[in-house]
């Protein structure tokens, strides 16, 4: 029985690679996406052609119950889960605070957070029966900065962090490990940057930035760093990383 590497939120960037990552390794990659059967299918047929083994479900994360039916099927029907990666997006856009309504701010809130603690609810409980897991957890610059016109994105992301740093302080004793990855950086991305940005900008720049300038975050790259995560031995488990191009600046220093 092959692992099982589960993906919450994969898309055709960083969830859609990583879940191929895993898979050129031997594991059975369950990706989840919200919407687009289409790309869904395409993804896991991607896989299957490199001789990987995956399977795609469509999980509207905000639904109760979805995540964790999902998961115990999963558990149930293919394997036990050995890594869950949370990809989930919670950005809603900048919008000045009178802008932000109680449901686009709860909204925010319920994909960075609120989907992580119940995914986290979820998993735990057969990782830690088991003796062995990980977590790994993407996240954003708003985890530990607060910009205008962010209030829902930096509540929903400083509550990812802070809700990692608790599990790690409950779990990784019991053999559990929680990774919080911060993306301090635009990512090559057509279901995210590329839909924020439109076609024509996205292209524009990729070909002043990204490509063989290397300055936009490469996908396939990410998917290194997260393996190697996924990998290390539990005597020197990274909690906390951040990443970004070789061009970007810090966070912390702009």
């Amino acid at each position: 029985m092959k692992p099982i590497c589960l993906v919450i939120g994969a898309g055709a960037g960083i969830g859609g690679n990583v879940a191929r990552r895993f898979a050129q390794e031997g594991y059975h990659a369950c990706l989840c996406r919200r919407s687009d059967e289409a790309g869904l299918t395409s993804m896991v047929e991607a896989i299957e052609k490199e001789n990987g083994s995956a399977s795609g479900f469509l999980l509207n994360a905000v639904e109760d119950g979805s995540i964790e039916e999902r998961v115990a099927a999963i558990e149930a029907d293919i394997g036990p889960i050995e890594v869950v990666v949370y990809n989930l997006g919670a950005q809603i856009g900048d919008r000045a605070l009178a802008d932000t309504s109680y449901k686009a701010f709860e909204m925010g809130w319920r994909l960075g957070t609120f989907g992580l603690f119940r995914t986290a609810s979820a998993v735990c409980p057969a990782m830690e029966a088991r003796g062995k897991g990980t977590i790994l957890v993407t996240s954003a610059t708003a985890a530990v900065r607060g910009n205008g016109g962010q209030h829902s994105h930096a509540a929903a992301m400083g509550g990812r962090r802070m809700l990692c740093q608790t599990l790690n302080a409950e779990f990784s004793s019991k053999g559990i490990h929680v990774a919080h990855i911060i993306i301090d950086g635009a990512v090559d991305a057509p279901d995210t940057l590329g839909k924020m940005l439109g076609p024509e900008r996205f292209q524009q720049l990729r070909e002043t930035r990204g490509l063989e300038h290397d300055g936009l975050l490469l996908p396939t790259e990410i998917a290194e760093t997260y393996f190697y995560l996924a990998q290390q031995h539990r005597s020197a488990w990274t909690f906390e990383m951040d990443m970004r191009a070789f061009s970007d600046k810090p966070w912390w220093n702009h």
